[in-house]
């Protein structure tokens, strides 16, 4: 079923209509279409292009193909070459000649490109929803867990840190996330209706209606980019390939810190998995999955790259080639957000676990440096001092805060009793954190 098949004498090729066909996956902006149609019929009566009687046929006819998909009375399937000809045949089934009236002043270029800004909008707005759940999650297990843990480098005890401290980065992160959308969100709220196949029309439209009726910012200002622009989903995906590098940067964190090498922290049977074989096995899997998932959503904006990199103005149908990518990249950062927020609130932190790690890691090195240094030797020469101290705290298996004064005035005279208030940890944390703050 075309929509323009007056020019052709001969028929397409039925491998060609399925390989031209769209259907299978544009039908899910039967939604944006319909009310993007909606505001066009209400333009074109308002300058008079068509009657109130005709605008009021077609919007009604809209809304009823509209609510009987919703209900489930229609389907959206069958041998049509996209979402756009489907609603528009359907409508003119139901409703008689004066449903061909509806493409008047329009094109499928802007149709489609009116379409997509929108239902990347929407999609942009429900991520940042999401995003704001879980940034209420994370701070809920931040405040509740404000206990002494190590904090790494090179994946190396470094120096004593909170829980807090450390899944408080992750909500740093993720809050630049939101930063990043609601940015992408301002630049792409353009309304390319109007613009038709890529230079206007001749009728008289009124296209600040249509921005008003749609809620987009303003038209856009350039006809044929307005139709071409796929700028927008590629911001959008690169914003979702950072949120998904952030969630895999936290999953591979819950992994070790599952694993009884660690043994920080427990996922609940929610989010984990057995063994076939192995009936001890708890395997976290969602984060797994995640951190899996996070090379998918990159492809998905490579593949929209590679896409776009050649294309002349304005209209090419290789912009068909938009939409997968981005309905996956959506559908999957939206997955693992909600996924990764099941798991941060069902997390169990092991604090007994964390701060024995911490005691047996010399975590407080850099500070017996810097004692010495504050009794005034230079800090290469401290940073000497204590690596040595180290070396002897790991034969004799002890820690530094546990050597007696006359041992550690053996490597230094500088050493007074002070020295153990000055390396316990939780005064470190508080001079630390101080600083943070």
């Amino acid at each position: 079923m075309k929509l323009w098949g007056g020019r052709f004498k001969g028929s397409e090729s039925k491998l060609m209509e399925d390989f031209n066909s769209s259907l299978s996956f544009d039908k899910r902006l039967y939604y944006e279409d319909a009310i993007g149609s909606i505001a066009h019929v209400k333009m074109l009566a308002k300058c008079n292009i068509l009657t109130v009687e005709e605008s009021t046929t077609i919007i009604n006819g809209i809304k009823s193909i509209l609510s009987d998909i919703d209900e489930g009375k229609l389907k959206i399937d069958g041998d049509y070459e996209d979402i756009h000809s489907f609603m528009e045949i359907q409508l003119t089934k139901l409703i008689g000649e004066v449903g061909k009236k509806l493409h008047t002043a329009r094109s499928r270029n802007d149709q489609v490109a009116v379409d997509m800004r929108l239902y990347s909008k929407y999609k942009a707005i429900e991520v940042i929803d999401n995003l704001n759940v879980i940034l209420s999650t994370i701070e809920s297990l931040a405040n509740g867990n404000p206990v002494i843990m190590p904090g790494y480098t090179h994946l190396q005890r470094a120096q004593p840190v909170t829980f807090k401290q450390h899944i408080m980065a992750y909500h740093n992160m993720l809050l630049r996330d939101v930063k990043r959308i609601i940015s992408a969100i301002d630049i792409m709220d353009e309304n390319p209706l109007g613009c038709c196949a890529l230079a206007g029309t001749t009728y008289d439209t009124d296209r600040s209606f249509t921005t008003v009726e749609l809620e987009f910012k303003k038209p856009v200002d350039n006809f044929m980019d307005g139709v071409s622009d796929r700028d927008y989903l590629l911001e959008l995906l690169s914003d979702f390939s950072i949120i998904m590098m952030h969630l895999s940067r936290l999953s591979e964190e819950l992994i070790l810190w599952s694993s009884k090498e660690f043994d920080f922290v427990e996922i609940s049977d929610e989010f984990t998995t057995g063994s076939s074989i192995m009936p001890q096995k708890r395997n976290p899997d969602a984060a797994e999955l995640i951190r899996g998932k996070t090379g998918r959503v990159y492809g998905d904006l490579m593949s929209l790259l590679t896409t776009m990199k050649g294309i002349p103005l304005a209209y090419n149908k290789d912009m068909q080639e938009d939409k997968e990518p981005f309905f996956d990249g959506v559908d999957t950062v939206l997955k693992c957000i909600k996924i990764m927020n099941g798991m941060l609130s069902s997390l169990k932190i092991k604090k007994n676990n964390m701060y024995n790690a911490v005691k047996t890691g010399f975590l407080n090195a850099t500070e017996a440096a810097d004692y010495l240094v504050n009794k005034g030797l230079a800090f290469r020469d401290a940073h000497g001092v204590v690596g040595a101290i180290v070396v002897h705290c790991e034969n004799e298996h002890t820690t530094i805060e546990d050597l007696g004064l006359e041992e550690l005035k053996s490597f230094s005279d500088l050493f007074q009793d002070d020295v153990y208030q000055f390396i316990d940890y939780e005064n470190t944390l508080s001079r630390g954190i101080k600083k943070e703050m």
